[in-house]
């Protein structure tokens, strides 16, 4: 198999140490907007096959990727770049005959007049209008496919075809205890996404109703997460597995709430009310004349990069399922997560825990793709395709699964 990855920062760096390892992968061009980045990630590897190579490729030049796609003789882009850049990189994939993998879906935006009671356009929604083109040219466009999204979609599909035979509701709860030294404020992940996904209208699913959406950080809940993590508040945030999951699991309400904190929830009000979660440019002055910069890539800028945290950081992080409903009449809950310690994931790969996570799951699809056992033509979210290879291999992997019965 022959791949071209996009985005050589925190998550694209951990795919190419965890690829590495792996016999699957024919050739990978790690393609970025700052060639060093690239070089970097290649060069650390000291892989010795030849296997691995950078080049500069700016993700929102679509004609760019395209022939990148064809020059390397591509089989599938593997999009590890922020939301932004999803369309140019799907749709040169499309334009280019090659299949598509992301973990995060093209962005939304909210309802003009009611964005806390009715969804606008959803998480997703561009790339399901071309579901018909991708189905027509026999190619798969494997959206959603990271961790959260994508692993706890895999568990929803399994949960669902192994654990129940009625479900009245499958929530997504993702949770932390993670602590860096030396910071006040350290988001472990891409505060680019953060802002975006924590910030805008959270979408629930409900099966009478369809989806619809509430207000920010709504719904506060205390979840127990395992391996010593412990309760956490979790609350409503935008994510896309409620945009996925109803597509090809049978269930009656679907959320995903998020273990963010009192004082992280503070802090993004503060900069919601600043207005410097905002994406238009406006004009500061430069040295040299007045520049135009959006805030939220200001804010990104002086926050640390998320994949340099991994030696001042400590704990585990979780991401995982939550499912309610009955087998052979009996009411049955579930969690079904994926525990990752900052620790070892540093000592085993060099990577932090929160990125590291994120990367292994499209590793294993790319393989799983490689192999034939998964398969598909269209755009098709992780549970549309048998969860069972995946977790097996995902154990094989080194970094097994769980499943927690809470009754």
């Amino acid at each position: 198999m022959r791949v071209l990855l996009v985005g050589a920062g925190g998550v694209g760096t951990a795919v190419t140490r965890i690829a590495a390892r792996r016999d699957f992968l024919d050739r990978m061009v790690v393609a970025d907007y700052h060639l060093d980045r690239a070089e970097a990630a290649v060069a650390a590897l000291k892989e010795r096959k030849g296997r691995f190579g950078a080049r500069r490729l700016d993700a929102s030049d679509q004609e760019a990727v395209r022939r990148m796609l064809i020059e390397e003789r591509c089989d599938v882009l593997l999009n590890a770049t922020d939301p932004r850049f999803v369309m140019p990189l799907f749709q040169a994939s499309l334009e280019a005959g090659v299949h598509y993998i992301d973990m995060a879906m093209s962005l939304s935006s909210p309802h003009a007049s009611r964005p806390y009671e009715e969804c606008g356009v959803k998480l997703g929604d561009e790339q399901f209008a071309l579901a018909r083109r991708w189905a027509d040219a026999g190619r798969l466009a494997l959206v959603g496919m990271g961790v959260e999204p994508g692993l706890s979609d895999v568990f929803a599909r399994y949960a669902a075809d192994e654990l129940f035979d009625d479900i009245e509701e499958i929530g997504i709860r993702d949770g932390a205890k993670l602590t860096v030294e030396g910071y006040d404020f350290a988001p472990s992940f891409s505060i680019w996404t953060t802002i975006e996904e924590c910030l805008n209208p959270p979408v629930v699913y409900e099966a009478e109703r369809g989806w619809f959406t509430t207000a920010p950080f709504s719904e506060p809940e205390v979840f127990d997460f395992p391996e010593g993590i412990g309760p956490v508040e979790c609350v409503n945030v935008e994510h896309e597995e409620v945009l996925l999951i109803p597509r090809w699991v049978d269930a009656r309400r679907v959320t995903f709430k998020y273990g963010l904190g009192d004082d992280f929830i503070a802090k993004l009000r503060t900069l919601h009310a600043l207005g410097l979660d905002s994406t238009a440019k406006t004009t500061v002055p430069g040295g040299d004349g007045p520049v135009e910069v959006s805030p939220r890539d200001v804010v990104a800028a002086c926050l640390p990069d998320p994949a340099t945290l991994g030696d001042r950081m400590t704990g585990k992080t979780c991401a995982g399922t939550w499912v309610k409903g009955t087998r052979n009449g009996v009411p049955r809950e579930v969690y079904l997560y994926h525990v990752v310690d900052n620790q070892w994931s540093m000592r085993e790969y060099g990577s932090q825990a929160v990125v590291w996570q994120t990367a292994l799951n499209p590793v294993v699809a790319l393989e799983l793709l490689s192999s034939g056992a998964w398969s598909g033509k269209g755009v098709l979210g992780p549970e549309a395709l048998p969860p069972r290879p995946f977790l097996d291999l995902l154990t094989e992997y080194g970094s097994p699964w769980g499943l927690r019965e809470d009754r």
